[in-house]
């Protein structure tokens, strides 16, 4: 399947220059363009983020020969998923290539529409990114059937499951987020503090995206993507965000804990406050 775009100096012509060469690899299955390229928020810094899906890993050097007279290639990246980076001599537009063999895929897709098991933030950024990506290439209609499965409601089984994991942590339980910053300011720890609050941030917003029965978008502009997908937001979301991100470790504290208000608020909206934690004496 082939997009009508023409100039190859544009992000999707590339696309799909270069999901044709892929194509020509008996393992791939299906090429996909995802990521900003895919949503209302891509800019002239945003990459070319392709998706691929084999039965099999394709060998380094058929990897390398969908990259020939790339600018700066890196083949055989393994930091996240595996994947090349290269830059398009013509164009200078950025690609990004990450590889997903078919069962891998399709075992994540039922961990949150068939078994409705969550995560710790990020509970359902595979489903996002299936259900929103652009098709360039489906050899025998593998990515047509799994995109179409992709496209099912919202589990409400699966959202509540979400909230009960990501709410406890965020500062009732005795290891939570809060209190493991509060413990790091005191220490004068500020590598701890920024990473508890990243995982802090991460469960808020996994909670969010899924009390509006939206699947999670990813790492990137996310202040931007609830405000524009979520009709259902904790008052002044934002404005909490950034304080959060910017005030010194003497008043952090306190900005988490208006965050943390807010989105206790818009949950007690929503009746989906869930159980306090077991406690024994």
């Amino acid at each position: 399947m082939k997009t009508a775009e023409t100039s190859s100096a544009t992000p999707i012509a590339l696309a799909q220059t270069i999901a044709d060469r892929y194509a020509a690899i008996a393992e791939v299955e299906a090429v996909a363009l995802g990521g900003s390229r895919t949503s209302d928020f891509a800019d002239e810094r945003s990459d070319v983020d392709l998706y691929i899906y084999v039965s099999a890993m394709p060998t380094l050097e058929q990897r390398a020969n969908a990259a020939t007279g790339a600018r700066k290639a890196e083949i055989g990246n393994s930091f996240w998923e595996p994947g090349d980076e290269w830059i398009d001599a013509d164009s200078g537009i950025s690609v990004d290539v990450m590889f997903r063999t078919t069962p891998w895929i399709e075992e994540l897709l039922d961990r949150v529409l068939r078994r409705h098991e969550p995560s710790m933030g990020y509970s359902t950024c595979f489903w996002y990114n299936l259900r929103n990506s652009r098709p360039l290439f489906d050899r025998v209609g593998w990515f047509s059937a799994i995109q179409q499965k992709s496209q099912q409601p919202y589990p409400k089984e699966l959202k509540r499951a979400i909230i009960a994991k990501n709410y406890l942590i965020l500062r009732k339980n005795q290891s939570s987020y809060l209190h493991q910053i509060e413990l790091a300011i005191r220490r004068h720890d500020a590598v701890s503090v920024n990473h508890r609050v990243t995982a802090l941030l991460a469960s808020y917003f996994d909670i969010v995206f899924a009390v509006n029965e939206q699947p999670h978008p990813g790492e990137k502009r996310l202040v931007k993507f609830a405000q524009a997908l979520c009709a259902k937001l904790p008052p002044l979301m934002e404005e909490d965000v950034n304080g959060v991100l910017t005030v010194v470790s003497s008043d952090k504290l306190r900005k988490i804990t208006a965050l943390l208000d807010g989105l206790d608020e818009l949950l007690r909206q929503e009746d989906l406050v869930p159980g306090k934690a077991l406690q024994t004496s």
